[in-house]
């Protein structure tokens, strides 16, 4: 995996989390809702490019942050 394109997404992630005023704490719970096991530690994580997102994650967070792939992936 390219490290620079992990940091970006995140970096592309967090952004959009804080746009929407929304805590790590409430897209990790949001996410659990919705089935998906992950904790607010791993998206911290993946916010700094420490932790690989898995396809499931990224249209669950695409959903639930109301964004485009394209928001998520610019800059790549």
């Amino acid at each position: 995996m390219n490290k620079a394109i992990e940091k970006k997404v995140g970096e592309n992630i967090r952004a959009l989390r804080e746009q929407r005023k929304m805590t790590q704490d409430l897209l990790a719970a949001k996410m659990q809702l919705q089935g998906c096991e992950i904790t607010r530690s791993a998206i911290a994580k993946i916010e700094v490019g420490q932790r690989h997102l898995y396809p499931d994650e990224v249209i669950l967070i695409k959903k639930i942050l109301n964004a485009s792939y394209d928001d998520i992936f610019k800059g790549n």
